[in-house]
């Protein structure tokens, strides 16, 4: 049964299949028989013979009383039956297919932005923000792969100017086989390769709508703009998607601006410049009715583009994609424009004509349709037929005022029932032969648009309509469509905006009214604050005088402007901007500048006329010319017009509260600079020079920048871009093009100053790129023709140049064609911008684009030139070099990172073809990508190495910067905050590597010195130099290896702005090379020292050790008398016995004493030694001398025969009292040093050594021989007295050292000194007693007591240096700026004059006294010196407690052994007396352990009795014990190289040890030191930082008294760095001082006091601090979060009067100056 079940049902699928086969053949059958059908009818009509002319079959009845039947007839005729009735049937079907197709939808709205992702922008709109903003698919250029990246890749193309936008393509994942069949077929079938599925492929229209959809009004005006650039259809009427009714793109549209040059120009060149949507022109639509073969966008294109310029202006189905169906597009509505060049052969309509294309059918758009017909001139009607359906249409269209055109398209020919529908229409629709355009299978393509061409062409001939956009919104809103500017904010700010324009009638009277800030008195407040840096015009007036006029000037040019008040415009204007909706603020600045556009247009144009008219005119005159050229160059308005107004009042308002004009709550204008961070961060332009006074307004920029800092959270990290090259260069343009900027490129609008824009960049690409935003500055080009008349036009292009190079990070130069000769102006313009830029350390990465080169092998070609190109840049920058002055040879390598290969760019032509109907051309685009693709790849790549400057620090960058440029001494004076700040940390830090070396090299030292103290005698022939030199070197190598990698590891960290010190660098390594081989020499000649005092010390110790052992005979032997007379003695009867035997051995011990010697006998012989070959002169001074000892360093008096003023040829009274002061300071200085020198060698406590005064000559005749000196004019006699004053001074104290140290070290003095130890020994031992416990005490009290005290006191001072360094002191002592900030702090706080007469003139002595004091006031209560003595201590008593242990384990049999390895174990720390020790352990016999514990137990009583000891003695006593002296090692911190300002005395700040250049930061006037005016004798006010810009001359001994401009003090000073005063408060503080003590110093100096300016009467003491706080800025905020000062408010400067206490050592040798 089963078996049966199975055949049947394998029967049953056999019968399927023979059906199914059957039934396939059947069909392949017919088919095939339909298609031979056709085949053979068409044949056969090829075969006739007869051509027709499609347009000639056509005739309209025109006549009413023409029968319809002659012509249906005679139509029928020419049709055969078989043929007509099968075209009517499938033209029915199409017919129905048609309305079919037209009542279904495609996917929703919703539906299609959820496909492409863009869904939640339907309500959230999209900005212009968004799209410009930075982010990883910036670096993307492929075509999208998902649907998703489609609207993306678009916006991003788009924004670029990519005619590429278009292509909605996707890329599949893997590559196709491209139709190639490979399994299962023959080799090499061919198969058709799929299409993409519909739900991969998307119409551009949609995706064009869709983005629309979701953009914001001012995203869909950039969107618009940008297709306009490209030559792309714009939408006219967006369809109903998410609004109800169509939408009219007007505002969309409003920001176009076309040029063209009509017919009527051609012979005089003009051109016409408009807005797109005010522009009136023929209008001319063209709509599909039904079906069409046809393809009416790709005959668009052909009609509008140029002969030999196809450009795809509308999409059709031919383009990529153009054949997907749309989704949501139907119904859209484009427009697109032909503007004629001025070309008559090949333009071919020489007026503006706009064609509007209509997306659809128009039975489903009738809307759209109605709406065309109202507003077009011509509507243009495609179809392959008429059909009864569409006549029905068309008839209703019958009484409309616009024409009608047909152009059909028969697939074979024109039918009879078409034919007939025509006749009925031609009276409805008033058509003619003419109406009907037919284009069959017959007509050529080109034959037929030129047909079209012509048929426009007819219809432009007046009369003719004309409507603009604006005009077609009208109609829109009758019909009920939306206008996108229709809501309440656009038209309320309309309003506004027209309220404004609308009192502009003359642009250059408007200004002059409404705009009262600028102008002249804007120009004339740059040219007062110019002047005031440079001072050009200054004449004879005195510097500080100038000055103050200056200033004057500007208080009153400020008054005056704060006096005005805001005009009508100007109050709207500020009121618009201040509106509660970003919205509407946005409309506004957005009407502003069409409307204010506009206004420049038309102005321009009738200027231009008239000036073309006036040139044309015979016999003109050139002042015509000349005032017309001005009114052009006066007539350009724009936003920044009315923003500098506003700043300008910012300014005015600022200038006059600071200078106490008005109370800060008066001011009205403080909430502007937030109104334009506002701006700023919605993308509009914020200026930052000013175009016309070629001015920064500095206090509104930085307040500017200020608010934006806040509003953005202090997350203001900065990376600048900024482009250079020839003015109308297309600079803007390539910015736009790079980043979807709005910069003003329209004609006639060159841009004027410079402008910076933001762009922001995305959070997550923000670590990876190492900034938050990109600031983009845009300026006005180098070169201009406006400015090449002028006498200072090369100055105005540098400063430029210097200015936004300075500023940036990266620099593109833009220059035109590949050609550099026409750019050797400019690059010597870039090349001098860039060498300042690396004298000040900022190296901006450069990059070269030359635009205009198309051609592929422009690279490769021009590499020769590219070479050639690099030795022109190596020649400018060696000229250069020489221009700036400076004293090396570079290259253009040296200054900036440069390769020929990866820097240089070759960018095409912006148009493709030939403006104004060229498209964007493509090469453009994408080359700008590539060339935008490098910049964000090499800020990726630099992220590691650079920190980007935020704000606050780009703000002081633009202070300084500018400050710099108006004073044009570019190389030598700038110096900013940021540089000095960075600077300063940099010295910090290497500051505590050297404190760290040079603390290492001390404590090896005292080391050395106890291990060298505690050789015995025998050994210490066997020391060994060298290898005590070979250490030093080892420990020095790796101490200057270790600086050397912190130096290195700094500059590659991330510390902020590392970049800009890299130039110091080489001085910091200088500088530790030179520490090591100071810390070599005094390392070694310590160890010598320690050496040769120990050598000294050994005929001492013999002496001593002689003596010593004869006491021990005596002392036993009277102990085994005793003993042996076994009598029974008390302590007394003991003492009694013993005092017999001390005297016995006494007198027969040979007592010998130390040879006394004579030192002033020795110094005097070194002296005459050293002079024995300076002639009979000095022999003669000698002899008269007399003692040496008679001579002492405050006996020193300068006397004027010490001159020799013969040899000057300038014997002015005036400069003898010059040299005079000099010689003194000379004489002061080096017996300051000397002095120093002879107090550290007597606190040592040593004898005295014949090298003492051979180093003193040496530090005499070192200091001597240096270059100043000679121009001193000083005799030998000035020298003979200096070495006799000072050698005498050494005399008397080297003296009283060498019998100080015979009296302390006589034997016999030495031998009473251990008496007491003897005696207790000898009754001991007697009675004996367990000496143990005594023996221990002894050991602590008279040995280990005095090397501790002394262990401590070689430390206590490196300590000391480490607490204050921790302290709230370490702020005055961490450099030298900070210390200069702290004392002139203080200074100003106690307002002492003594005190300031002392820092003026004995600087060196005032520093080492306020080092002193301040020491003394830290440690004055004793508690905290006290904390140290006990941490030192208390690490060396557990060293001890160590050793003790230590020598126990190692198995000690006797105590003498104990010690001696005890001592071995301690030798490099204490240094343990012999004299002492010997004593200790005379005929001592106890077990070494119970000596040990002995010792242990009373440690911690000698521990507090060595605390209690140092606590009895003062901190000055302290101090002058230390080996390592704390104020020694803080000088040399804070003091410096010593050098001063050769014309104030302002001393070096110059951190650096080694370094070239002497830089203050502040310099004093010139009279507080003494200068005086020659023939009036006050005192001279004059600073030296502003003589050095002026005109003013100096003269002095170092000119031989030859009058030198101050600008050239180089000359005479090369090594010394004098800026000028970055702000006019910066010199406040002296000013101050000087007006506050003027009759004190003119007493002082017997001098008539200084006739000050009148300005500086009224400096504050507040002023002055805030002024000395903004030049030491940087350590004011380094200082912000610890103590306000550096020193306690309680302490108290030394003043000359309290210098007199100081410990001997530590006072000013030689007091004052004498006078």
């Amino acid at each position: 049964m089963k078996e049966k079940e199975a055949e049947a049902e394998s029967l049953g699928r056999s019968n399927a299949w023979i059906f199914a086969i059957v039934g396939t053949v059947i069909v392949i059958v017919v088919g095939v028989g339909v298609h031979m059908y056709w085949r053979r009818r068409q044949r056969s009509q090829k075969a006739t013979r007869v051509r027709y002319n499609a347009e000639n079959e056509v005739h309209l009845q025109i006549e009413c009383n023409a029968p319809h039947k002659q012509h249906g007839e005679e139509t029928d005729v020419l049709l055969e039956p078989e043929h007509q009735a099968l075209h009517e049937y499938y033209r029915e079907e199409e017919e129905v297919s048609l309305k079919n197709e037209s009542e279904g939808k495609g996917q929703s709205l919703q539906d299609f932005l959820i496909s492409l992702g863009l869904e939640r922008h339907q309500t959230r709109k999209l900005l212009l923000n968004d799209i410009l903003e930075i982010n990883t698919e910036t670096l993307q250029q492929s075509s999208p792969r998902t649907l998703g990246e489609i609207p993306w890749y678009f916006l991003r193309k788009i924004m670029a100017l990519n005619g590429m936008a278009r292509s909605t393509r996707l890329v599949p994942d893997a590559p196709g086989d491209n139709g190639i069949s490979k399994d299962g077929a023959e080799p090499f079938a061919i198969i058709p390769p799929p299409s993409l599925a519909p739900s991969l492929c998307v119409n551009p229209l949609d995706v064009l709508c869709a983005v629309l959809c979701c953009s914001d009004r001012f995203l869909q005006q950039e969107i618009l703009l940008k297709m306009s650039m490209c030559q792309f259809a714009l939408p006219l009427l967006l369809p109903a998607l998410d609004n109800p009714k169509c939408t009219l793109m007007l505002w969309a549209m409003r920001d176009i601006v076309r040029t063209w040059r009509p017919l009527s120009l051609r012979e005089s060149r003009g051109f016409k410049e408009e807005s797109l949507v005010l522009m009136s022109m023929p209008t001319f639509s063209f709509v599909r009715l039904g079906r069409c073969s046809l393809s009416k966008s790709k005959i668009l294109n052909k009609v509008l583009s140029p002969p030999q310029q196809q450009h795809d202006f509308f999409i059709h189905r031919d383009m990529e994609s153009g054949n997907v169906p749309r989704e949501i597009a139907k119904g859209l509505v484009e427009i697109s424009w032909y503007f004629p060049g001025g070309r008559e052969n090949s333009d071919p309509f020489q007026e503006p004509i706009a064609v509007i294309n209509l997306r659809g059918n128009v039975e489903s758009h009738w809307q759209q349709f109605s709406f065309l017909a109202e507003v077009s001139s011509v509507v243009f009607i495609f179809a392959d037929c008429i059909s009864e359906r569409k006549y029905e249409l068309l008839s209703s269209l019958q009484g409309l005022r616009t024409k009608f055109y047909l152009i059909l398209n028969p697939q074979f020919t024109i039918t009879s029932k078409t034919q007939r529908f025509l006749n009925k229409l031609a009276p409805l629709l008033q058509l003619n032969q003419s109406h009907v355009l037919v284009k069959d299978n017959t007509t050529n393509n080109s034959d037929f648009v030129a047909r079209l061409q012509a048929t426009l062409a007819q219809l432009m001939r007046p009369p003719r309509r004309a409507v603009s956009i604006e005009n077609m919104a009208v109609t829109a809103r009758e019909q009920g469509f939306q206008v996108d500017e229709d809501c309440e904010e656009c038209e309320e700010a309309r309003k506004r905006a027209d309220e404004i324009t609308g009192e502009i009638r003359d642009v250059v009277e408007y200004k002059r009214r409404a705009l009262k800030l600028q102008g002249d008195p804007c120009k004339r407040l740059a040219e007062v604050e110019r002047e005031l840096c440079q001072m050009k015009k200054q004449g004879e007036i005195p510097t500080e005088d100038y000055k103050s006029e200056m200033r004057r000037e500007l208080l009153e040019l400020r008054t005056q402007q704060n006096g005005c008040d805001l005009t009508g415009g100007m109050g709207t204007f500020k009121a618009s901007l201040e509106q509660p909706s970003p919205m509407e603020t946005h409309y506004f600045l957005k009407w502003m500048k069409f409307r204010l556009d506009h206004i420049a247009r038309e102005n321009l144009s009738k200027l231009r006329a008239e000036y073309k008219e006036t040139y044309r005119t015979p016999g003109y005159r050139p002042e015509q010319l000349a005032k017309l050229d001005e009114l052009i160059a006066a007539s350009s308005l724009g936003m920044e017009h009315f923003m500098r107004e506003l700043g300008q009042f910012y300014e005015a308002e600022w200038s006059v509260c600071k200078e106490g004009g008005m109370a800060h709550s008066q001011r009205r204008f403080t909430h502007l600079p937030g109104t334009a961070a506002d701006l700023m961060l919605n993308g509009f332009a914020l200026e930052i020079i000013d175009g016309d006074a070629s001015h920064v307004p500095l206090q509104w920029v930085t307040d500017v920048l200020t608010k934006l800092h806040v509003k953005l959270q202090e997350r203001s990290r900065l990376l600048v871009l900024s482009v250079l090259g020839v003015q109308s260069s297309g600079k803007s343009t390539l910015l736009n093009s790079m980043f979807g900027l709005q910069l003003a490129v329209s004609s006639g609008r060159c841009t004027r100053g410079a402008f910076m824009t933001l762009i922001k960049v995305a959070e997550n690409f923000q670590q990876e790129l190492g900034c938050d935003l990109i600031l983009v500055i845009d300026a006005e080009g180098l070169r201009a023709p406006q400015l090449a008349t002028l006498e200072d036009s090369y100055e105005h292009d540098n400063e430029l140049a210097t200015l936004l190079i300075g500023l940036s990070d990266i620099t593109i130069v833009n220059m035109a064609m590949e050609n550099t000769t026409e750019m050797k102006d400019i690059l010597q313009i870039v090349v001098h911008a860039f060498l300042r830029m690396k004298e000040i350390g900022h190296k901006p990465n450069c990059q070269f684009v030359h635009q205009n080169v198309s051609d592929v092998s422009a690279h490769e070609q021009n590499m020769r030139d590219r070479n050639h190109f690099l030795e022109h840049l190596n020649e400018m920058t060696k000229a250069a070099v020489r221009m700036e002055k400076l004293n090396r040879e570079l290259s253009f390598s040296d200054i900036m990172e440069y390769d020929p290969e990866k820097h240089t760019w070759y960018i095409p032509g912006l148009w493709h073809g030939v403006p104004p109907m060229a498209p964007v051309n493509l090469g453009y685009s994408e080359s700008v990508y590539e060339l935008k693709k490098y910049f964000i790849e090499f800020m990726r790549s630099r992220t590691p190495n650079r920190t980007p400057r935020d704000i606050p620090q780009f703000t002081k960058w633009v202070r300084n910067l500018w400050n710099a440029v108006k004073h044009e001494n570019f190389i030598f004076c700038f110096r900013n905050s940021l540089v000095a700040e960075a600077y300063n940390q940099l010295s910090l830090r290497y500051s505590e590597w050297e404190w760290e070396l040079r603390k290492k090299m001390h404590l090896w030292v005292c080391g050395q010195e106890s291990a060298i103290h505690n050789q015995p005698p025998d050994e210490l022939s066997k020391l060994d130099s060298g290898n005590l030199k070979r250490e030093v070197q080892e420990k020095l190598q790796q101490g200057e290896e270790r600086i050397m990698d912190c130096l290195h590891e700094y500059f590659e960290s991330g510390a902020k702005n590392r970049h800009l010190i890299e130039k110091y660098r080489e001085d910091f390594i200088r500088s530790t090379k030179r520490l090591k081989t100071e810390l070599e020499r005094y390392s070694i000649s310590k160890c010598e020292e320690a050496i040769l005092v120990k050598k000294c010390w050994h005929k001492i110790d013999n002496i001593q050790t002689k003596y010593m052992r004869m006491t021990k005979k005596k002392v036993v032997s009277l102990l085994e008398d005793c003993k042996r007379r076994k009598l029974k003695l008390d302590n007394k009867e003991l003492e009694a016995e013993f005092e017999m035997m001390w005297k016995d051995a006494a007198s027969e011990l040979k007592l010998i004493s130390l040879q006394k010697r004579q030192v002033s006998q020795d110094l005097e012989f070194q002296l005459r030694k050293d002079l024995e070959n300076r002639g009979s002169t000095v022999r003669r001074k000698l002899q008269k001398a007399g003692n040496l000892c008679s001579y002492r360093i405050k006996s020193f008096t300068m006397q004027n025969e010490y001159l020799d003023v013969t040899c000057s040829k300038d014997k002015r009274e005036s400069f003898t009292q010059e040299y005079q002061h000099k010689a003194e300071e000379l004489a002061h200085s080096l017996m300051d040093q000397c002095h120093r020198y002879i107090e550290e060698k007597v606190s040592s406590k040593e004898d005295y050594d014949e090298t003492y005064g051979r180093e003193l000559l040496r530090m005499i005749n070192e200091r001597l021989q240096q270059a100043d000196v000679p121009n001193l004019h000083t005799d030998a006699c000035f020298e003979v007295d200096l070495k006799l004053h000072i050698l005498g001074e050494a005399a008397h104290a080297f003296q009283e050292m060498h019998e100080d140290f015979i009296k302390k070290n006589n034997p016999q003095e030495h031998l009473e000194k251990l008496k007491p130890q003897y005696l207790s020994t000898f009754i001991n031992l007697y009675l004996e007693r367990d000496p143990c416990q005594q023996r221990a005490r002894h050991f602590c009290e008279h040995c280990l007591k005095p090397a501790l005290a002394e262990h401590v006191n070689k430390r206590l001072g490196i300590r000391i240096v480490d607490d204050i360094s921790r302290s709230e002191k370490a702020n005055g002592y961490c450099s030298r700026a900070s210390f200069q900030f702290s004392v002139l702090k203080k200074l100003l706080e106690e307002m002492d004059f003594e005190n300031y007469m002392n820092y003026i003139n004995n600087y060196e002595s005032f520093v080492r006294a306020t080092i002193w004091r301040d020491i003394s006031d830290h440690y004055g209560n004793g508690e905290s010196v006290e904390a140290l003595e006990a941490e030192i201590l208390s690490a060396i008593i557990k060293k001890v407690r160590a050793a003790l242990e230590m020598s126990m384990d190692g198995g000690s049999s006797t105590v003498s052994d104990f010690v001696a390895e005890f001592c071995r174990l301690l030798q490099k720390y204490l240094v343990i007396p012999r004299d002492s020790l010997e004593m200790n352990l005379f005929q001592f016999t106890a077990s070494t352990s119970q000596f040990s514990a002995a010792i242990q137990d009373y440690l911690s009583v000698l521990e507090l009795n060595v605390a209690s000891e140092f606590k009895a003695v003062n901190i000055e006593e302290k101090l002058s014990k230390l080996q390592v002296k704390p104020q020694d090692e803080l000088f040399k911190r804070v003091f410096g190289c010593g050098e001063q300002c050769p014309f104030c005395g302002a001393p070096c700040e110059t951190e650096s040890p080694t370094h070239e250049m002497h830089f203050a930061s502040l310099h004093q006037p010139q009279g507080l030191r003494q200068r005086r005016d020659h023939l009036t004798k006050t005192l001279d006010y004059s600073l030296c930082s502003s003589d050095v810009v002026s005109n003013a001359v100096f003269s002095n001994s170092d000119t031989k008294g030859k009058p030198v401009p101050f600008r050239d003090y180089r000359q005479h000073y090369p090594d010394w760095l004098i800026q000028p005063d970055p702000s006019s408060e910066a010199s406040d503080y002296w000013k101050f001082v000087f007006k506050e003590f003027n009759h004190r110093f003119a007493s002082e100096y017997k001098d008539k006091p200084a006739d000050l300016p009148e300005e500086w009467g009224k400096i504050t003491k507040e002023q002055a601090l805030e002024s000395v706080k903004g030049i030491y800025s940087w350590i004011v905020q380094s200082t912000a979060h610890g103590p306000e000062s550096s020193l306690p408010k309680g302490a108290i400067w030394p003043s000359r009067a309290q210098q007199q206490p100081l410990p001997s050592h530590l006072k000013p040798p030689g007091g004052d100056v004498q006078k």
